[in-house]
């Protein structure tokens, strides 16, 4: 393999690792949930997911000390 293949092949790995790490592939990996688990039940868009996760992370009372 040529060093600027393999840079390549680098860059996708630490994009894609840093896609997962800050939650930015959520959308992407929902989907695939829901193809494998749930098939019949259509897709929400991007915005209808985003809204749904804000909602479900911030609309709760949340006590702490």
């Amino acid at each position: 393999m040529n060093p600027v293949a393999r840079a390549r092949g680098w860059t996708r790995l630490l994009w894609r690792g840093l896609r997962q790490v800050s939650g930015d592939d959520a959308y992407e990996r929902y989907l695939e949930h829901l193809r494998t688990a749930h098939p019949d039940r259509p897709p929400p868009s991007r915005r209808e997911f985003y809204l749904d996760e804000q909602k479900r992370r911030w609309g709760g009372v949340n006590r702490c000390c």
